[in-house]
């Protein structure tokens, strides 16, 4: 079974790294100075950082449970993005401030699109078989 200690794992547990500190900071400075402002946007800020923190947790980690939580933290980042992009790019009056997952992560390079993918695919490419 590959494993995220090397090679590409090593690769996307780094990015969702990345985007655990990204995410965290962005929504811990929104939230402090300006949580009035766009309360809904900055709390979906705050879910994706958590979402980010436990998928890269879950990813960097070996066995059934951290495994359980890679699958479900990607999961649900993958439904996040896809619903608050859709609903972003449908009416975007709804968030007065833009998320990591806005416009399907528009503002990131559409990264947060295909992170979930790549994060799917891996561990449905490393999942133990027997």
């Amino acid at each position: 079974m590959s494993s995220t200690r090397s090679g590409a794992g090593r690769a996307l547990v780094a990015v969702y790294g990345v985007f655990a500190l990204a995410a965290t900071a962005r929504s811990l400075v929104q939230l402090a100075t300006k949580a009035d402002e766009a309360p809904l946007a900055y709390a979906l800020s705050a879910l994706a950082a958590l979402v980010y923190v436990a998928a890269t947790l879950g990813l960097a980690e070996v066995g059934p449970a951290p495994r359980r939580l890679a699958w479900a933290a990607v999961g649900f980042e993958l439904v996040g993005v896809l619903t608050v992009g859709t609903l972003t790019v449908l009416d975007p009056e709804l968030f007065p401030d833009q998320t990591v997952w806005s416009a399907y992560g528009a503002g990131y390079g559409w990264l947060p699109l295909v992170l979930p993918f790549v994060g799917l695919a891996w561990l449905w490419r490393t999942r133990p078989r027997g």
